[in-house]
């Protein structure tokens, strides 16, 4: 973080000092709202969440050596008081941002892929000069403008993730952080229920493009219709992505190998090159597209992309991240997040990841898809019986019993379906179940927390971690 003193970020804020802050003490290590995590030279922020109120916490960060709180009320702590923490953590972000009109921010918004790309452009971008594009999910009021509050003096790239809940949530995102690349990865089902359906998702996405100036750029999907209308409603200039024939970044020459790792021949108006991922899917072709199309707008030539796009790697957490116990059973953690279109895309990575061995899906509730939740989980009990999945172990209540219902309906499974009601069910299961060579991936969306389940089947074989790659959810 840009080193700032308690009296800058007051005055910035139009917030008051309290409890003895020393308007001249500095914040050299930027802004913490765990407790947990407060170290010396930080400001400790108290947000009030749901079921904890960071003001609790207050006298303990200032401990642990936070210089001081930015607060809500009088904490017994040095602390700058505001009326609104969150949203006085986004002016302050904006007045760190504007210091630095260097720093070039590129923003990229979707219904799936978002931090598997961030993090995927992150590393391309980097090889160009210093770039900030944080591991995990940074994309809400506060995440964004913890991302930004870790520019520095050298940072030349801000890869900036948003996300929404509802309309509006992009554009106040914007404010925060305004980007002079704008992406845009697809419109899926994603919080269906919040929206209403996809226009409504559409609405809420395209809020990117509309922010970028008339000297922007907006990198638009070629292949998905809802983003490519977007051009008509941006100023920025247009690149498109995609396997279409008229985007202006596409692949040709699609293939997997045996593990499910995509090749491709990358295609600029300036040339092309090939592409040899590490990541595990098909669906990466997509992602790896979108970072190249921004790639190329900050000066980067083919081969320097395909180069950059065939080195990297995963760097989130609970994205197909790929473990090959000693027994030879490899577990596919991808529990961080799941919608109808990142689970067609894993139960196809996983098919592909398994080369003929078998394969168990065990899948959980996707939220929030209003009325559609019926429908979409059936579906992807359907799916899993097309693809051949060997064993479909669907975890927990309504949702997992429709998926479970779906396979049933599909063809003649019988046993090969089964829903249990909770993890340790699915890991009783599983333990009577895999041999070597089986291949088991583990999904659903965050509040059912199904990573518990991938860290008990580790826990029952030391394993080697062999890769990493992510499927977007």
């Amino acid at each position: 973080m840009i080193s700032t003193t308690l009296a800058e970020i007051a005055t910035a804020l139009g917030g008051r000092p309290a409890g003895g802050a020393d308007p001249h003490a500095h914040i050299t290590a930027g802004m913490v709202v765990d407790s947990r995590k407060v170290g010396p030279g930080t400001l400790f922020v108290a947000v009030r969440g749901a079921h904890v109120d960071g003001h609790d916490y207050a006298r303990a960060a200032i401990e642990a050596g936070a210089v001081a709180v930015l607060a809500e009320r009088e904490t017994g702590t040095p602390a700058i008081l505001v009326d609104d923490v969150v949203r006085a953590l986004g002016r302050l972000s904006r007045t760190i941002l504007d210091r630095r009109p260097e720093t070039a921010v590129i923003a990229l918004t979707g219904s799936s892929g978002k931090t598997s790309t961030k993090d995927l452009l992150g590393q391309v971008l980097a090889r160009r000069g210093p770039t900030i594009a944080p591991s995990g999910n940074f994309n809400t009021d506060i995440g964004l403008p913890m991302t930004v509050l870790g520019v520095t003096e050298e940072t030349r790239y801000l890869v900036a993730e948003m996300g929404a809940r509802h309309v509006g949530d992009i554009a106040y995102l914007c404010t925060i952080a305004p980007p002079r690349i704008g992406l845009v990865l697809n419109v899926g089902s994603a919080h269906m229920g919040e929206f209403g359906g996809r226009e409504g998702i559409a609405k809420a996405k395209g809020e990117l493009v509309e922010a970028l100036p008339a000297d922007g750029v907006a990198v638009l999907n070629r292949d998905d219709p809802l983003v490519h209308a977007m051009a008509a409603r941006t100023r920025a200039r247009v690149v498109t992505f995609g396997e279409s024939a008229e985007a202006d970044v596409r692949a040709e020459n699609v293939t997997l190998d045996e593990s499910g790792r995509a090749s491709f021949t990358l295609c600029v108006p300036e040339g092309s090159a090939p592409v040899i991922l590490r990541l595990y899917g098909e669906h990466h072709v997509a992602n790896a597209l979108a970072c190249a199309a921004v790639a190329r707008e900050v000066g980067m030539t083919v081969e320097e992309i395909a180069a950059a796009l065939g080195a990297a790697g995963t760097i989130s957490r609970w994205r197909m991240e790929v473990t090959r116990r000693d027994d030879g059973v490899t577990v596919v953690n991808d529990a961080y997040n799941a919608n109808p279109e990142s689970m067609r895309a894993a139960l196809k990575a996983l098919v592909a990841m398994a080369g003929g061995n078998r394969t168990f899906a065990v899948l959980g509730a996707m939220r929030e898809l209003g009325e559609e939740s019926l429908t979409e989980h059936d579906a992807i009990g359907r799916l899993a019986v097309r693809l051949n999945i060997h064993r479909l172990v669907a975890v927990g209540g309504r949702e997992a019993a429709w998926i479970d219902m779906g396979a049933k309906n599909e063809g003649s499974w019988g046993e090969e379906s089964v829903l249990v009601p909770d993890v340790e069910a699915a890991v009783e299961l599983l333990r009577g179940e895999l041999a070597p060579g089986d291949v088991v991936l583990v999904k659903a969306s965050r509040g059912v927390a199904l990573e518990r389940l991938a860290d008990a089947l580790l826990a029952d074989a030391a394993g080697d971690d062999v890769s990493n790659a992510e499927v977007h959810g």
